[in-house]
């Protein structure tokens, strides 16, 4: 079985990674139709926890999440590694850069 990568989109929420298809602002006029659009629809999560809505999530079953989390948030989140760390970083306990020479 293939592990698959949460997103965490703030509040304990979290969404897979495969399904993201854009993570853009919400305070765009087409972003505020496209809330609505998909309101009438049925398909809108709202994961703000009655916050302001900073971010819209666009899946590719349709479904439109909101995050009270900025976009560049939760880009960096979906851009890190594996195991949750930021892209490029090393595990806690090992060093980036050169290697120390044994005497």
């Amino acid at each position: 079985m293939v592990p698959f990568k949460l997103v965490n989109i703030g509040f304990g929420n979290v969404v897979p990674a495969s399904r993201i298809v854009a993570v853009v602002a919400a305070n765009s006029s087409p972003m505020r139709r496209f809330k609505e659009e998909a309101r009438a629809g049925g398909k809108l999560v709202d994961a703000s926890q009655g916050r302001k809505t900073r971010t819209v999530i666009i899946t590719d079953s349709g479904h439109v999440i909101l995050s009270a989390i900025q976009p560049e948030t939760i880009a960096q989140r979906f851009a890190s590694d594996e195991d949750g760390l930021p892209a490029g970083s090393a595990p806690l306990g090992e060093k980036k850069g050169r290697k120390r020479r044994s005497s």
